[in-house]
């Protein structure tokens, strides 16, 4: 039987599980760090389920604590910074779509793009891109949650995006000034 707090916890998650996992993944440098800062993150909001005070705010009290977390964890492994990102997508994702696959080598490529782009970021520009960007937030909520002003979400979000754009550019996507490719759910995991 399980504790009454795992039980309140997991009816809680449940709306918000599969985003924050996603948003957890694209935080981190690959799948499995993503996984293990989600049940990290997990972890952290059971002790911490008391504290919280009002049902309504769960989403961003529980993604105050996954960034918490994330930067927690940046902070103890910041050699990983300088490690390349490795593809460790296994059989269980999806199947090929198209009669020879070639949408599906399309999605997934562009995923381990974005990727690899988001992996290049600082961690405070690549949560403030993935959020605002990925996962809708305001500036405000972004704010909140990263504890920084407003301008200061801002500088993180154009100084992001500018990395982003010399990224691309380096990998030959658009001329000088082209747009940064969009970053959607598809293309971002």
């Amino acid at each position: 039987m399980e504790p009454p707090d795992w039980r309140r916890l997991i009816e809680l998650l449940e709306p918000v599980y599969r985003q924050a996992a996603l948003t957890a993944r694209r935080l981190s440098r690959s799948s499995d760090d993503g996984d293990d800062l989600m049940q990290e993150a997990v972890l952290r909001a059971y002790e911490k389920l008391p504290s919280l005070r009002d049902v309504s705010r769960f989403r961003a009290w529980f993604y105050a604590i996954l960034l918490t977390v994330h930067r927690n964890r940046s902070r103890r492994s910041f050699w990983r910074r300088f490690v390349p990102l490795e593809d460790r997508r296994g059989g269980d994702g999806p199947e090929p779509a198209g009669e020879d696959g070639a949408d599906w080598e399309k999605t997934r490529v562009a995923a381990r793009r974005v990727a690899r782009a988001l992996a290049e970021l600082p961690a405070v520009q690549r949560e403030a891109v993935v959020l605002f960007e990925i996962e809708g937030f305001s500036i405000e909520e972004i704010g909140s949650l990263q504890g920084a002003s407003v301008s200061a979400v801002k500088s993180r979000l154009a100084r992001g995006r500018d990395r982003l754009r010399r990224h691309y550019q380096r990998l030959g996507f658009g001329p000088e000034g082209a747009a940064v490719p969009v970053l959607t759910e598809e293309g971002a995991q």
